[in-house]
C-alpha cells in the first residue's frame, strides 16, 4: 500500500515521534509498502492533499496534535483510513482528568486526583497529602512530571507546567510496582513489569534511554494478577471508546491491588517501546505488528 507516515508535529514529544518513525519506515518497506514520511510541523497545510493520495495513514504522533484526535478528525473528512482510535476516544484519553471520571463511571480503580487548570489563588492548599506526583493533564512520555514532598517543590513543578500553557493534575504517590499492558484489537497483550534502573519512578530518562529501565515481559506477577491486569486494560479501553490498540499503565501495590493510572492511544514505536515488545512475546515482529494495526484500521473504516 501507499502509506502516509505522519510524525514529528510540534508537541514536546516531537523527538520521540521522529525516533519511532525512523524505525517504522524500514519495517514497512521490507514488507513491500511504499512509505511517504510526513512531518506535521513542516507540512501541516498539506495534510489533506497528501492523505488523498495514499491508501492509509499511519499516525506516529505523541501529545497534541495527534493524541488529541485532531489529525484523526481531518483524515476522516477525506476518507483516509488510519490506525487506532477515533477523534472522541483520543481526546478523552489524552485528558487525564476526563479519563479518570470515565474510569470511575466504569467502576475501574484509579488513583485519587486533584485538577488545577490555572495557577491557584493566594492561600490555596492542595487537598491531597504530600508526597504528590504532579504532571501535565494532557502531557505524555513522562515529560513535565515531578514528585513534590512539600509546597516549595509543588510550586516549582506547577510553575513549569503552567509556563508551558498546560493544566496540572496531581495524584498521591502510590507505592508498588509499575505494570503496563497493551491491547491489540480486542485482545490484551502480555503485561510488562517496569523496574527503573535509576530513580524510583519511570521518568523520561528511564523510558527512552537505552537500558534506562528493566522491562520484563511477560511480567512475573503470577497468573491471577496477569489476568486482572488484562481485564482492567480491556475495560479501560472500552470505557474510553477506543479501538485498534492502546496501552494502560498501572501500579501493583504490595497488597496486590491494582490502580489504573492512564491509557495511551498512540503508544510509542521506538526501539525501546513497550507495545512492540509485548507483541514480540506473542510472535509478532515489528513489521507484522504495523500490518496488523493497518488491518484493524481498514476494518474500522469499512464499518463506517
Amino acid at each position: 500500500m501507499k502509506i502516509l507516515l505522519i510524525a514529528g508535529g510540534w508537541s514536546p514529544e516531537r523527538q520521540v515521534s521522529l525516533n519511532g518513525a525512523r524505525a517504522m519506515v524500514p519495517a514497512l518497506e521490507a514488507r513491500g509498502h511504499q512509505v511517504t514520511f510526513f512531518d506535521l510541523l513542516a507540512d501541516f497545510n498539506r495534510l489533506l492533499d497528501e492523505a488523498r493520495k495514499h491508501d492509509f495513514a499511519l499516525i506516529n504522533l505523541h501529545g497534541a496534535p495527534g493524541e488529541d484526535g485532531l489529525v484523526q478528525a481531518m483524515l476522516e473528512r477525506v476518507d483516509c483510513p488510519y490506525q487506532g482510535s477515533g477523534p472522541a476516544g483520543s481526546f478523552l484519553a489524552l485528558n487525564k482528568c476526563a479519563a479518570k471520571q470515565l474510569f470511575l463511571l466504569a467502576g475501574l480503580p484509579t488513583a485519587d486526583w486533584e485538577f488545577v487548570p490555572v495557577p491557584p489563588e493566594k492561600g490555596w492548599q492542595p487537598r491531597l497529602p504530600y508526597p504528590l506526583f504532579v504532571k501535565s493533564n494532557t502531557g505524555g512520555s513522562s515529560l513535565r512530571l515531578g514528585r513534590a514532598a512539600n509546597r516549595a517543590e509543588l510550586d516549582d513543578v506547577m510553575g513549569q507546567i503552567f509556563a508551558a500553557g498546560e493544566e496540572v493534575i496531581m495524584e498521591p504517590v502510590l507505592h508498588g510496582k509499575e505494570v503496563t499492558c497493551g491491547i491489540l484489537g480486542d485482545e490484551p497483550l502480555p503485561p510488562i513489569l517496569i523496574e527503573p534502573v535509576a530513580g524510583d519512578f519511570f521518568d523520561y530518562e528511564s523510558k527512552y534511554a537505552q537500558d534506562g529501565a528493566r522491562e520484563i515481559c511477560p511480567a512475573p506477577i503470577g497468573d491471577e494478577i496477569t489476568v486482572r491486569v488484562q481485564e482492567l486494560t480491556l475495560a479501560a479501553h472500552k470505557a474510553l471508546g477506543l479501538r485498534g490498540y492502546s496501552r494502560a499503565d498501572f501500579i501493583l501495590g504490595p497488597d496486590e491491588s491494582l490502580t489504573l493510572l492512564e491509557v495511551n492511544t498512540l503508544p510509542g514505536m521506538t526501539a525501546t517501546s513497550l507495545v512492540p515488545r509485548e507483541a514480540r512475546t506473542i510472535g509478532l515482529d515489528f513489521g507484522q505488528l504495523l500490518e496488523r494495526l493497518m488491518e484493524l484500521g481498514l476494518a474500522d473504516c469499512a464499518k463506517k
